[in-house]
């Protein structure tokens, strides 16, 4: 175990090497000031499931802090048991909560609390011959399926829609491992989450916003929280307190954000707020915001409420912050590997200014040790 997570380290090492040492775009010098192991960068490919893959990187990462070395979790196996969940929870609710692909980084660790967790070598989700996650049509039927459920009218439901539901998703993710191999031991999926000996109890949600009191917790009203998921809230300025707090004592957070602003550039590598009248700006003005570093907005608690009250910001993804870095101008930036490959300069991840994070952040997902003491004692976190 040693020599394999020695070897893991080495091998995180020599990515984060490769992958900060790039330029982005002419003008942009970043330097790293704290940067946390992560396991490699996958790629959702045309799927929803972003959810899945940040806070699974996420808790990749704890169990490389924790000494267990570098594991490839499935992300899929997570997706499976949470369709069933939204299935069952859809027709309950007589069609009117959310079904979809998408979801919130807690519904990782509430299936792993009743179902566990397997390796992505014991079930990728993809079937002989594909050659990445395509989750289009299978959406699409899944959905289709529950709205037909839900029009039975006043006649029984069948007892077996469920386990016709199950049968679609096999149909395109395959058959849940019941058990399997891995490092030469066998285990069930209850069995090996219990050998990573991560406790699912420690992960909380943190928020910021002033339509609920501060130092309460609430269920976040995004489309994509249909496990109706609580959050903590905190004042922005201790948002960004925490996440500095467990960058600099080693836990890393998965990070749910808006990344249709067009400030998010992943191709270039970065996500800013220009100080610019958006609505006003031209192509040109947004090419020259890319060249150099510029002055951003200054992100209130009240601009932050206001964009979320309008729609400005919504829940479209979820993505993994590991380190701090700034640019030559001293701007702070978070270092955020994401889940769409590693075609851009920095193989994957992307560096996202402060201001970006204030105004675009839904939630974030840690464990609640990284949590400075005096806002845990607020909030009653024990």
């Amino acid at each position: 175990m040693k020599q394999r997570l020695l070897l893991s380290l080495l091998s995180i090492i020599a990515l984060f090497s490769s992958a900060f040492a790039q330029v982005p775009a002419e003008g942009y010098k970043f330097s790293v000031r704290k940067q946390l192991p992560a396991t490699s960068v996958k790629n959702q490919e045309r799927t929803n499931t972003c959810w899945s893959f940040s806070a699974i990187s996420m808790l990749e990462s704890e169990l490389i802090r924790t000494g267990k070395g570098e594991f490839d979790l499935s992300e899929m196996f997570i997706v499976y048991h949470n369709y069933i969940a939204k299935a069952d929870r859809f027709v309950r609710m007589h069609g009117k909560s959310e079904f979809a692909g998408g979801g919130e980084n807690n519904d990782v660790t509430d299936v792993m609390q009743k179902w566990g967790i397997a390796p992505e070598s014991a079930f990728s989700g993809l079937k002989p011959g594909e050659a990445g996650h395509n989750h289009l049509e299978m959406d699409k039927i899944l959905r289709g399926y529950v709205d037909e459920i839900v029009k039975n009218g006043n006649q029984l439901l069948s007892p077996v829609w469920l386990s016709g539901f199950e049968s679609i998703l096999q149909s395109y993710l395959g058959k849940l491992p019941e058990d399997f191999k891995f490092d030469g031991k066998k285990y069930t999926p209850e069995t090996f989450s219990s050998n990573l000996g991560l406790n699912t109890n420690d992960y909380v949600m943190i928020t910021s916003y002033t339509h609920h009191p501060f130092y309460s917790s609430f269920i976040l009203e995004l489309p994509d929280n249909w496990s109706w998921g609580k959050a903590y809230n905190v004042p922005l300025d201790e948002l960004t307190s925490i996440v500095d707090n467990a960058i600099n004592t080693g836990y890393t957070v998965a990070w749910a954000s808006d990344v249709s602003d067009k400030g998010f550039n992943f191709k270039q590598g970065i996500a800013l707020v220009p100080d610019m009248d958006e609505k006003k700006a031209s192509v040109q003005d947004w090419e020259k915001v890319f060249l150099a570093p510029g002055k951003e907005k200054l992100i209130t608690q009240e601009l932050r409420q206001r964009d979320f009250d309008n729609y400005a910001t919504t829940d479209d993804h979820g993505m993994h912050i590991t380190g701090i870095a700034g640019d030559q101008q001293g701007n702070k930036y978070y270092c955020v590997k994401n889940s769409w490959g590693i075609e851009n300069p920095y193989k994957g991840f992307i560096y996202v200014s402060q201001p970006y994070f204030k105004l675009r952040t839904t939630v974030i997902f840690l464990n609640k040790k990284a949590i400075p003491e005096g806002i845990k004692i607020k909030l009653g976190i024990l």
